[in-house]
């Protein structure tokens, strides 16, 4: 049976977050002040966001099955006085603040990751191997202080257009939930979108920005080999298929690197090889399985047809039958040059414009992509590393973690987005 996600007394749980936010970012210096007195609230609701994102990440839901946390963020969002509408499966929510026939969508997702939370800190996943070890918990709750900032301001009839939440399922898996919300009708009306993503690389109070290729295009390979086996003393007689594993698992990444320009940035790497048990014994199946990225979208459209023509080339001479199975993914995320522009604007006036970095390059796999395929858009990355500390953390780690100073500066990030990206009519 299942429970539901229902935050604890806020009081109570703010108590038990005061010590740990009494750092609480208030308007760094050289940012401007947030309209409305919302700095002031901001700062007055930092421990209870604080404990929305423990809460969240002490009950993690994996991709497809957020239906808890789905109906928890649309609690607070109906509390606020907003209309949030659930998505047609109810693991995720939609919610537009303002009026206007103009839209500015931003977005967050929702999952957590098969993986077990071994940090020993109280808010730990009470799930058994489920984690929320990419910060979606942090996206969640950032974009829910972005509603609740932004109603107030809607409250008072200050908010200059429309703004859309998009609290968005299964962004782990391929190829994502996003086509799930813009089959919903996310994309209806919207001009441009934004979302960000936790970067432990980065200090918190930093944010990296990037126009262009952002993150790559990510597929899934799987090749499955049969063949006549036997004993490891007469390979002649068999189509000694781990051999044959061998040449698939060398030779077709190494040949794929030479049939594309190497400015598309292309990486194939295998993750998971199976063949055979007996030592002595040749076996009759063998499979692999890996991904495949790229941050070229015309190379992006030339992969499967390629990839699968060099496994069959790899393994005819070696009399092996061989059967591939190549899954599209995501696209790459390529970030559009005047949306770019627009946040990277905010995101100075935010924070001051020397916490706005140049961010790098990712050759991981990001469903926003899809977002982009309909819209001008940008993604960034915000710094949630705590800095001086001697562990260094990365995302898809059991024991990540984040400095949750970092949830105040993404709040005040994208609220002054959505305001500039409003203001901006050459979307």
């Amino acid at each position: 049976m299942t429970r539901a996600l229902t935050l604890p007394d806020p009081a109570a749980a703010a108590a038990r977050v005061s010590k740990l936010t009494s750092s609480w970012p208030e308007t760094p210096p050289g940012a401007d002040p947030l309209p409305g007195q919302l700095d002031r609230w901001l700062t007055s609701r930092g421990a209870e966001l604080v404990a929305v994102r423990r809460h969240i990440h002490a009950h993690p839901e994996l991709s497809g099955q957020e239906f808890e946390t789905a109906a928890l963020v649309a609690r607070e969002l109906t509390r606020a006085g907003l209309s949030p509408r659930m998505l047609p499966k109810g693991n995720g929510v939609m919610c537009d603040i303002g009026y206007g026939d103009r839209v500015i969508a931003l977005r967050a997702d929702l999952d957590a990751l098969p993986l077990p939370d071994t940090k020993d800190v109280p808010y730990r996943s009470t799930v058994d191997n489920v984690c929320h070890a990419c910060g979606h918990d942090v996206h969640t709750t950032i974009l829910l202080g972005v509603g609740l900032a932004l109603a107030q301001l809607a409250e008072r009839d200050e908010l200059p257009g429309r703004v859309r939440l998009l609290f968005q399922p299964a962004e782990e898996t391929m190829p994502g939930g996003a086509p799930e919300v813009i089959a919903a009708g996310g994309l209806k009306d919207v001009a441009a979108i934004y979302a960000l993503h936790c970067a432990p690389q980065l200090p918190v109070g930093l944010v990296g920005v990037r126009s262009g290729p952002f993150t790559a295009a990510a597929d899934k390979i799987e090749v499955r080999l049969t063949g006549r086996g036997g004993h490891t003393a007469r390979p002649h007689l068999t189509a000694d298929l781990v051999h044959a594993l061998g040449r698939i698992l060398v030779d077709v990444p190494s040949l794929l690197d030479r049939k594309l320009d190497a400015r598309a940035g292309v990486s194939m790497v295998w993750g998971a090889v199976r063949a055979g048990e007996a030592a002595n014994a040749i076996p009759i199946e063998g499979v692999a399985r890996g991904t495949i990225r790229v941050l070229s979208r015309d190379a992006w459209r030339d992969v499967p047809e390629l990839v699968t023509k060099l496994v069959h080339d790899v393994i005819a001479p070696t009399g092996a039958d061989v059967e591939v199975k190549y899954t599209r993914g995501v696209p790459p995320v390529v970030n559009d040059r005047l949306a770019t522009a627009v946040v990277a604007g905010a995101a100075g006036a935010a924070l001051g414009p020397d916490r706005v970095v140049e961010a790098e390059i990712s050759m991981g796999g990001e469903d926003f992509a899809f977002y982009l395929d309909e819209v001008p858009g940008s993604m960034i990355r915000l710094g949630v590393g705590v800095p001086g500390s001697d562990q260094k953390f990365d995302i898809h780690q059991s024991a990540f973690d984040v400095d949750e100073r970092s949830i105040g500066y993404g709040v005040r990030v994208m609220v002054h987005t959505a305001l500039a990206a409003l203001g901006a009519g050459a979307f």
